[in-house]
Protein backbone atom coordinates (compact mmCIF):
# COMPACT_ATOMS: atom_id res chain seq x y z
CA UNK A 1 0.00 0.00 0.00
CA UNK A 2 1.03 3.64 -0.78
CA UNK A 3 0.26 6.18 1.31
CA UNK A 4 0.21 9.62 -0.46
CA UNK A 5 1.74 12.24 1.73
CA UNK A 6 -0.46 15.07 2.06
CA UNK A 7 -0.98 17.88 4.95
CA UNK A 8 -3.63 15.22 6.26
CA UNK A 9 -1.18 12.18 6.07
CA UNK A 10 1.76 13.90 6.99
CA UNK A 11 1.04 13.64 10.79
CA UNK A 12 1.62 9.58 9.87
CA UNK A 13 5.12 9.61 9.59
CA UNK A 14 7.07 8.96 12.79
CA UNK A 15 11.01 8.80 11.23
CA UNK A 16 11.65 12.56 11.90
CA UNK A 17 14.37 12.74 8.97
CA UNK A 18 11.64 11.54 6.56
CA UNK A 19 8.62 14.07 7.23
CA UNK A 20 10.88 17.07 6.50
CA UNK A 21 11.75 15.59 3.69
CA UNK A 22 8.28 15.07 2.95
CA UNK A 23 7.50 18.21 4.00
CA UNK A 24 9.68 19.76 1.44
CA UNK A 25 6.98 18.45 -1.54
CA UNK A 26 4.19 19.65 0.57
CA UNK A 27 5.72 23.52 0.86
CA UNK A 28 6.32 23.17 -3.15
CA UNK A 29 2.54 22.08 -3.52
CA UNK A 30 1.29 24.91 -1.30
CA UNK A 31 3.42 27.43 -3.13
CA UNK A 32 1.17 26.35 -6.27
CA UNK A 33 -1.96 26.17 -5.14
CA UNK A 34 -1.43 30.01 -3.75
CA UNK A 35 -0.24 31.07 -7.24
CA UNK A 36 -3.27 29.09 -8.46
CA UNK A 37 -5.44 31.13 -5.70
CA UNK A 38 -3.42 34.79 -6.67
CA UNK A 39 -5.10 34.58 -9.70
CA UNK A 40 -8.59 35.10 -8.74
CA UNK A 41 -9.88 31.75 -8.49
CA UNK A 42 -11.44 29.62 -5.89
CA UNK A 43 -10.11 26.73 -4.27
CA UNK A 44 -12.48 23.88 -2.98
CA UNK A 45 -12.43 23.23 0.70
CA UNK A 46 -13.69 19.61 -0.30
CA UNK A 47 -11.48 16.80 -1.58
CA UNK A 48 -13.47 14.45 -3.91
CA UNK A 49 -11.28 11.85 -4.45
CA UNK A 50 -12.74 9.28 -2.22
CA UNK A 51 -15.94 9.70 -3.69
CA UNK A 52 -14.47 9.79 -6.70
CA UNK A 53 -12.60 6.30 -6.69
CA UNK A 54 -15.85 4.85 -5.14
CA UNK A 55 -17.83 5.58 -8.70
CA UNK A 56 -14.86 4.39 -10.54
CA UNK A 57 -14.93 1.41 -8.73
CA UNK A 58 -18.79 1.05 -9.38
CA UNK A 59 -18.29 1.72 -13.67
CA UNK A 60 -15.50 -0.86 -12.88
CA UNK A 61 -18.22 -3.53 -11.48
CA UNK A 62 -20.68 -2.29 -14.26
CA UNK A 63 -18.69 -3.18 -17.09
CA UNK A 64 -16.84 -0.10 -18.57
CA UNK A 65 -13.66 -0.14 -19.25
CA UNK A 66 -10.95 1.34 -17.43
CA UNK A 67 -7.17 2.04 -18.77
CA UNK A 68 -4.31 4.12 -18.57
CA UNK A 69 -4.57 3.23 -14.26
CA UNK A 70 -7.82 4.61 -14.49
CA UNK A 71 -7.29 7.76 -15.89
CA UNK A 72 -9.34 7.10 -18.96
CA UNK A 73 -12.37 4.99 -18.94
CA UNK A 74 -14.98 4.00 -21.90
CA UNK A 75 -18.22 2.12 -22.70
CA UNK A 76 -18.65 0.35 -26.05
CA UNK A 77 -15.77 2.73 -28.02
CA UNK A 78 -12.95 4.71 -28.63
CA UNK A 79 -11.18 6.13 -30.90
CA UNK A 80 -7.78 4.80 -32.05
CA UNK A 81 -6.15 8.23 -31.60
CA UNK A 82 -7.29 8.40 -28.03
CA UNK A 83 -5.53 4.74 -27.20
CA UNK A 84 -2.28 6.00 -28.90
CA UNK A 85 -2.62 9.26 -26.83
CA UNK A 86 -1.50 7.26 -24.06
CA UNK A 87 2.08 7.42 -24.84
CA UNK A 88 2.08 9.83 -27.85
CA UNK A 89 4.07 7.72 -29.92
CA UNK A 90 3.72 7.63 -33.10
CA UNK A 91 1.41 10.90 -32.74
CA UNK A 92 1.52 13.95 -34.22
CA UNK A 93 -1.09 17.16 -34.15
CA UNK A 94 -0.23 20.61 -36.13
CA UNK A 95 -2.20 24.23 -36.69
CA UNK A 96 -2.63 26.44 -39.10
CA UNK A 97 -2.96 28.93 -36.69
CA UNK A 98 -5.00 29.57 -33.62
CA UNK A 99 -7.62 32.67 -34.39
CA UNK A 100 -11.07 31.61 -33.70
CA UNK A 101 -14.55 33.03 -34.32
CA UNK A 102 -15.37 31.86 -30.59
CA UNK A 103 -14.37 33.19 -27.30
CA UNK A 104 -14.96 30.52 -24.65
CA UNK A 105 -14.12 31.90 -21.39
CA UNK A 106 -12.85 28.35 -20.72
CA UNK A 107 -10.17 28.20 -23.61
CA UNK A 108 -6.12 27.41 -22.84
CA UNK A 109 -5.41 28.29 -26.47
CA UNK A 110 -3.75 31.66 -24.57
CA UNK A 111 -1.54 29.50 -22.45
CA UNK A 112 0.03 28.20 -26.42
CA UNK A 113 3.55 29.32 -27.15
CA UNK A 114 3.63 32.22 -29.23
CA UNK A 115 -0.08 32.53 -28.93
CA UNK A 116 0.03 36.18 -29.80
CA UNK A 117 1.69 35.53 -33.31
CA UNK A 118 -0.63 32.96 -34.21
CA UNK A 119 -3.07 35.17 -33.67
CA UNK A 120 -2.43 37.03 -36.88
CA UNK A 121 -0.22 34.64 -38.90
CA UNK A 122 -0.34 31.04 -40.25
CA UNK A 123 2.04 28.47 -41.19
CA UNK A 124 1.47 25.69 -43.47
CA UNK A 125 1.01 22.00 -42.36
CA UNK A 126 1.08 20.41 -44.85
CA UNK A 127 4.48 21.45 -45.89
CA UNK A 128 5.59 20.99 -41.90
CA UNK A 129 4.68 17.12 -43.10
CA UNK A 130 6.62 17.05 -46.04
CA UNK A 131 9.20 18.06 -43.69
CA UNK A 132 8.84 14.90 -41.34
CA UNK A 133 8.28 12.38 -44.06
CA UNK A 134 11.55 13.73 -45.95
CA UNK A 135 13.13 13.04 -41.73
CA UNK A 136 11.78 9.51 -41.83
CA UNK A 137 9.83 10.36 -39.07
CA UNK A 138 7.37 7.80 -37.90
CA UNK A 139 3.39 9.27 -37.92
CA UNK A 140 0.03 6.71 -37.24
CA UNK A 141 -1.85 9.64 -35.75
CA UNK A 142 -2.45 13.02 -37.43
CA UNK A 143 -4.58 15.45 -36.36
CA UNK A 144 -5.41 18.84 -37.02
CA UNK A 145 -6.35 21.18 -34.98
CA UNK A 146 -6.67 25.09 -33.48
CA UNK A 147 -8.07 27.78 -33.20
CA UNK A 148 -10.75 27.11 -35.30
CA UNK A 149 -9.04 25.10 -38.70
CA UNK A 150 -12.08 25.48 -40.77
CA UNK A 151 -11.30 29.61 -41.05
CA UNK A 152 -8.78 27.99 -43.14
CA UNK A 153 -10.90 25.42 -45.19
CA UNK A 154 -7.75 25.56 -48.40
CA UNK A 155 -4.85 24.55 -46.21
CA UNK A 156 -7.17 22.16 -44.18
CA UNK A 157 -7.55 20.14 -47.50
CA UNK A 158 -4.23 20.65 -48.24
CA UNK A 159 -2.97 19.35 -45.10
CA UNK A 160 -5.28 15.91 -45.59
CA UNK A 161 -4.63 15.93 -49.00
CA UNK A 162 -0.40 15.71 -47.80
CA UNK A 163 -0.92 13.65 -45.14
CA UNK A 164 -3.04 10.83 -47.31
CA UNK A 165 -0.06 11.38 -49.67
CA UNK A 166 2.72 10.84 -47.48
CA UNK A 167 1.45 8.63 -44.40
CA UNK A 168 -1.48 6.63 -46.18
CA UNK A 169 -1.70 4.56 -43.31
CA UNK A 170 -1.79 7.03 -40.72
CA UNK A 171 -5.12 7.74 -38.97
CA UNK A 172 -5.88 11.32 -39.49
CA UNK A 173 -8.67 13.80 -37.69
CA UNK A 174 -9.65 17.32 -37.42
CA UNK A 175 -11.47 19.19 -34.57
CA UNK A 176 -13.70 22.26 -35.45
CA UNK A 177 -16.15 24.14 -34.01
CA UNK A 178 -19.00 22.53 -36.49
CA UNK A 179 -19.96 26.39 -37.57
CA UNK A 180 -17.68 26.11 -41.11
CA UNK A 181 -18.62 22.33 -41.61
CA UNK A 182 -20.89 22.79 -44.53
CA UNK A 183 -21.67 20.00 -47.30
CA UNK A 184 -18.74 21.47 -49.54
CA UNK A 185 -16.31 21.33 -47.01
CA UNK A 186 -16.93 17.95 -45.51
CA UNK A 187 -16.99 16.66 -49.31
CA UNK A 188 -13.77 18.26 -49.86
CA UNK A 189 -12.13 16.71 -46.39
CA UNK A 190 -13.59 13.22 -47.78
CA UNK A 191 -12.34 13.32 -50.68
CA UNK A 192 -8.88 14.92 -48.75
CA UNK A 193 -8.75 11.60 -46.87
CA UNK A 194 -10.05 13.11 -43.65
CA UNK A 195 -11.15 9.63 -41.12
CA UNK A 196 -12.04 11.43 -38.01
CA UNK A 197 -14.02 14.92 -37.28
CA UNK A 198 -14.35 16.01 -33.50
CA UNK A 199 -17.10 19.08 -33.12
CA UNK A 200 -17.08 20.75 -29.84
CA UNK A 201 -20.49 21.62 -28.29
CA UNK A 202 -20.90 24.90 -25.88
CA UNK A 203 -23.52 24.39 -22.65
CA UNK A 204 -23.70 28.05 -22.65
CA UNK A 205 -24.92 28.13 -26.01
CA UNK A 206 -28.85 28.58 -26.56
CA UNK A 207 -30.62 25.88 -28.14
CA UNK A 208 -30.55 27.39 -31.45
CA UNK A 209 -26.37 27.08 -31.11
CA UNK A 210 -26.59 23.38 -29.88
CA UNK A 211 -29.35 22.05 -32.86
CA UNK A 212 -27.07 23.61 -35.15
CA UNK A 213 -24.49 21.62 -34.03
CA UNK A 214 -26.65 18.58 -33.99
CA UNK A 215 -27.31 19.19 -37.82
CA UNK A 216 -23.72 19.23 -38.39
CA UNK A 217 -22.81 16.19 -36.96
CA UNK A 218 -25.90 14.51 -38.84
CA UNK A 219 -24.63 15.99 -41.73
CA UNK A 220 -20.82 14.50 -41.18
CA UNK A 221 -22.17 11.10 -40.99
CA UNK A 222 -22.80 11.19 -44.73
CA UNK A 223 -18.86 11.66 -45.42
CA UNK A 224 -16.69 10.83 -42.36
CA UNK A 225 -16.02 7.43 -41.09
CA UNK A 226 -15.61 8.32 -37.57
CA UNK A 227 -17.97 11.34 -36.38
CA UNK A 228 -17.37 12.47 -32.59
CA UNK A 229 -17.76 14.63 -29.83
CA UNK A 230 -15.43 16.23 -27.48
CA UNK A 231 -16.63 18.73 -25.04
CA UNK A 232 -15.19 19.83 -21.58
CA UNK A 233 -18.12 18.57 -19.07
CA UNK A 234 -19.35 21.80 -16.77
CA UNK A 235 -20.47 20.87 -12.86
CA UNK A 236 -24.39 21.54 -12.96
CA UNK A 237 -24.41 20.28 -16.31
CA UNK A 238 -25.88 16.54 -15.23
CA UNK A 239 -29.42 16.70 -16.71
CA UNK A 240 -28.61 18.33 -20.09
CA UNK A 241 -25.32 16.65 -20.68
CA UNK A 242 -27.90 13.23 -20.24
CA UNK A 243 -30.10 15.18 -22.79
CA UNK A 244 -27.33 15.58 -25.09
CA UNK A 245 -26.42 11.92 -24.54
CA UNK A 246 -29.74 10.99 -26.12
CA UNK A 247 -29.12 12.95 -28.66
CA UNK A 248 -26.03 11.60 -30.29
CA UNK A 249 -27.48 7.87 -29.62
CA UNK A 250 -29.91 9.39 -32.36
CA UNK A 251 -27.43 10.49 -34.50
CA UNK A 252 -25.74 7.58 -34.27
CA UNK A 253 -22.16 8.99 -33.94
CA UNK A 254 -19.37 6.83 -33.16
CA UNK A 255 -18.29 8.12 -29.47
CA UNK A 256 -18.00 10.97 -27.07
CA UNK A 257 -15.31 12.42 -25.67
CA UNK A 258 -16.11 13.64 -21.56
CA UNK A 259 -13.30 16.05 -20.80
CA UNK A 260 -12.33 17.22 -17.26
CA UNK A 261 -13.10 20.72 -17.32
CA UNK A 262 -10.30 22.71 -17.03
CA UNK A 263 -9.27 26.35 -15.46
CA UNK A 264 -6.11 27.95 -18.11
CA UNK A 265 -5.25 30.65 -15.40
CA UNK A 266 -7.47 33.30 -17.33
CA UNK A 267 -11.06 34.80 -16.90
CA UNK A 268 -11.01 33.89 -13.22
CA UNK A 269 -14.07 36.15 -12.85
CA UNK A 270 -16.00 34.01 -14.92
CA UNK A 271 -15.15 30.83 -13.55
CA UNK A 272 -15.87 32.62 -10.10
CA UNK A 273 -19.53 34.16 -11.40
CA UNK A 274 -20.68 30.64 -11.76
CA UNK A 275 -19.39 29.14 -8.83
CA UNK A 276 -16.56 26.69 -10.22
CA UNK A 277 -13.79 25.99 -8.13
CA UNK A 278 -10.79 24.22 -8.82
CA UNK A 279 -9.83 20.95 -6.77
CA UNK A 280 -8.57 20.63 -3.95
CA UNK A 281 -5.87 18.20 -5.11
CA UNK A 282 -5.69 19.26 -8.55
CA UNK A 283 -2.07 17.04 -9.45
CA UNK A 284 -0.97 13.80 -7.47
CA UNK A 285 2.52 14.38 -9.02
CA UNK A 286 3.06 18.17 -9.27
CA UNK A 287 4.99 18.86 -12.74
CA UNK A 288 5.40 21.63 -15.32
CA UNK A 289 3.68 19.41 -17.85
CA UNK A 290 3.28 20.24 -21.84
CA UNK A 291 -0.17 20.64 -22.02
CA UNK A 292 -1.80 23.76 -21.79
CA UNK A 293 -5.57 23.10 -20.38
CA UNK A 294 -4.93 24.19 -16.62
CA UNK A 295 -6.01 23.01 -13.34
CA UNK A 296 -9.37 20.81 -12.92
CA UNK A 297 -12.33 22.19 -11.74
CA UNK A 298 -13.44 20.71 -9.17
CA UNK A 299 -16.53 17.85 -9.61
CA UNK A 300 -16.26 18.01 -13.30
CA UNK A 301 -15.05 14.71 -12.92
CA UNK A 302 -17.86 13.56 -10.75
CA UNK A 303 -20.29 14.51 -13.41
CA UNK A 304 -18.04 12.88 -15.98
CA UNK A 305 -18.71 9.44 -14.12
CA UNK A 306 -22.63 9.96 -13.42
CA UNK A 307 -22.47 10.06 -17.13
CA UNK A 308 -20.53 7.16 -17.54
CA UNK A 309 -22.88 5.24 -15.28
CA UNK A 310 -26.24 6.69 -17.46
CA UNK A 311 -24.74 5.37 -20.34
CA UNK A 312 -24.57 2.03 -19.13
CA UNK A 313 -28.23 2.38 -17.17
CA UNK A 314 -29.75 3.23 -21.01
CA UNK A 315 -27.64 0.93 -22.62
CA UNK A 316 -26.49 3.41 -25.01
CA UNK A 317 -24.48 1.78 -28.40
CA UNK A 318 -22.47 4.78 -28.71
CA UNK A 319 -18.94 5.03 -27.56
CA UNK A 320 -18.81 7.07 -24.21
CA UNK A 321 -15.28 8.01 -22.95
CA UNK A 322 -13.90 10.10 -20.01
CA UNK A 323 -10.58 11.56 -20.16
CA UNK A 324 -9.29 12.88 -17.12
CA UNK A 325 -6.94 15.99 -17.16
CA UNK A 326 -4.41 13.18 -16.06
CA UNK A 327 -5.26 11.00 -18.90
CA UNK A 328 -4.07 13.88 -21.17
CA UNK A 329 -0.54 13.70 -19.24
CA UNK A 330 0.99 10.53 -18.93
CA UNK A 331 2.34 10.32 -22.63
CA UNK A 332 4.88 13.49 -21.45
CA UNK A 333 5.98 11.15 -19.37
CA UNK A 334 6.53 7.99 -21.43
CA UNK A 335 8.17 9.95 -23.84
CA UNK A 336 10.54 11.41 -21.19
CA UNK A 337 11.58 7.91 -19.32
CA UNK A 338 10.49 5.36 -21.43
CA UNK A 339 13.58 3.53 -22.85
CA UNK A 340 16.57 5.95 -21.11
CA UNK A 341 19.21 4.76 -19.61
CA UNK A 342 18.13 4.68 -15.48
CA UNK A 343 20.41 5.08 -12.59
CA UNK A 344 21.10 1.94 -10.76
CA UNK A 345 18.15 3.13 -8.17
CA UNK A 346 15.46 3.80 -10.18
CA UNK A 347 12.92 1.69 -12.21
CA UNK A 348 10.31 2.65 -14.76
CA UNK A 349 6.79 2.44 -13.76
CA UNK A 350 4.69 1.06 -16.51
CA UNK A 351 1.86 2.54 -14.25
CA UNK A 352 2.17 6.52 -14.61
CA UNK A 353 5.67 6.33 -17.10
CA UNK A 354 7.37 8.26 -14.01
CA UNK A 355 11.00 6.49 -12.21
CA UNK A 356 10.27 5.44 -8.91
CA UNK A 357 13.23 4.48 -6.45
CA UNK A 358 13.19 3.98 -2.48
CA UNK A 359 14.91 6.16 0.84
CA UNK A 360 15.80 5.29 4.11
CA UNK A 361 16.15 7.84 7.00
CA UNK A 362 17.77 8.87 10.20
CA UNK A 363 18.23 5.75 12.25
CA UNK A 364 16.92 3.24 9.39
CA UNK A 365 19.60 3.54 7.32
CA UNK A 366 21.96 1.39 9.50
CA UNK A 367 19.26 -1.07 9.46
CA UNK A 368 19.04 -1.27 6.08
CA UNK A 369 22.77 -1.49 5.20
CA UNK A 370 22.65 -3.83 7.79
CA UNK A 371 20.23 -5.94 5.80
CA UNK A 372 22.10 -4.82 2.07
CA UNK A 373 25.78 -5.74 2.77
CA UNK A 374 24.26 -8.95 4.61
CA UNK A 375 22.66 -9.94 1.16
CA UNK A 376 25.57 -8.43 -1.00
CA UNK A 377 23.49 -5.50 -2.43
CA UNK A 378 25.83 -3.09 -3.41
CA UNK A 379 23.48 -0.23 -5.82
CA UNK A 380 22.37 1.74 -3.04
CA UNK A 381 23.31 5.65 -2.80
CA UNK A 382 23.79 7.51 -0.15
CA UNK A 383 23.01 11.32 0.20
CA UNK A 384 24.14 13.43 2.46
CA UNK A 385 22.67 16.75 1.96
CA UNK A 386 19.50 15.32 2.98
CA UNK A 387 20.99 12.07 4.71
CA UNK A 388 19.20 9.54 3.02
CA UNK A 389 20.01 6.18 1.44
CA UNK A 390 18.45 5.47 -1.89
CA UNK A 391 18.04 2.38 -3.34
CA UNK A 392 16.03 -0.07 -5.85
CA UNK A 393 12.36 -0.98 -4.97
CA UNK A 394 12.55 -4.48 -5.13
CA UNK A 395 14.84 -4.15 -1.97
CA UNK A 396 12.08 -2.79 0.13
CA UNK A 397 10.42 -6.58 0.63
CA UNK A 398 13.73 -7.29 2.15
CA UNK A 399 13.03 -4.60 4.98
CA UNK A 400 10.54 -6.59 6.51
CA UNK A 401 10.47 -6.74 10.30
CA UNK A 402 12.36 -4.25 10.79
CA UNK A 403 9.93 -1.74 11.92
CA UNK A 404 11.12 0.97 8.73
CA UNK A 405 9.37 3.76 7.13
CA UNK A 406 10.15 3.78 3.07
CA UNK A 407 10.00 7.05 1.23
CA UNK A 408 8.62 6.23 -2.18
CA UNK A 409 10.66 8.41 -4.53
CA UNK A 410 9.12 9.63 -7.99
CA UNK A 411 10.85 11.29 -10.57
CA UNK A 412 11.26 12.25 -14.37
CA UNK A 413 14.03 12.93 -16.63
CA UNK A 414 14.24 16.38 -17.75
CA UNK A 415 17.13 16.95 -20.65
CA UNK A 416 19.17 20.23 -19.14
CA UNK A 417 21.87 22.02 -21.15
CA UNK A 418 22.21 18.92 -23.36
CA UNK A 419 22.25 15.95 -21.01
CA UNK A 420 19.45 14.35 -19.15
CA UNK A 421 18.92 14.63 -15.26
CA UNK A 422 17.10 13.17 -12.94
CA UNK A 423 14.67 14.98 -11.07
CA UNK A 424 12.74 14.31 -8.18
CA UNK A 425 9.27 15.55 -8.13
CA UNK A 426 7.37 14.21 -5.02
CA UNK A 427 7.67 11.10 -2.32
CA UNK A 428 5.00 9.11 -0.67
CA UNK A 429 5.48 6.70 2.77
CA UNK A 430 5.68 2.96 2.29
CA UNK A 431 6.18 0.23 4.75
CA UNK A 432 8.30 -2.92 3.78
CA UNK A 433 5.07 -5.15 5.38
CA UNK A 434 2.62 -3.31 2.96
CA UNK A 435 4.56 -2.43 0.03
CA UNK A 436 3.39 -4.36 -3.49
CA UNK A 437 6.04 -3.58 -5.98
CA UNK A 438 2.32 -3.96 -8.72
CA UNK A 439 1.27 -1.09 -7.28
CA UNK A 440 3.57 1.33 -8.50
Amino acid sequence: MIIDITQETHKQIKNRRLAEYAAIYLDIFDGFMEQVAATGIQIDDTDYSQETADRIEQLRQKGAVLRNSDRSIYVNAISPACVACQKGVGSATFITSLQCHRDCYYCFNPNQVEYEYFQQHKVDPAQELVKIGAAGQRVDYLALTGGEPLLHKEEANAFFQTATEIFPEAHKRLYTTGDHANEATLQELQAAGLEEIRFSIRMHDLAKGHRLTFERIALAKQYIPMVMVEMPILPGTLAVMKEVLLELEQLQIHSINLLEFCYPFTQAQAYNERGFTVKKRPFHILYNYWYAGGVPISESELVCLELMDFALEKELTIGVHYCSLENKLTGQNYQQNYGRSLPPTATFSEKDYLLKSAKVFGGDISKALNVFNRNGYRGYQRNQEHRYLEFHVAQIPELVGLNIEVGLSTSTLEMRENELVVRELKVDLVTPESFDIEDI
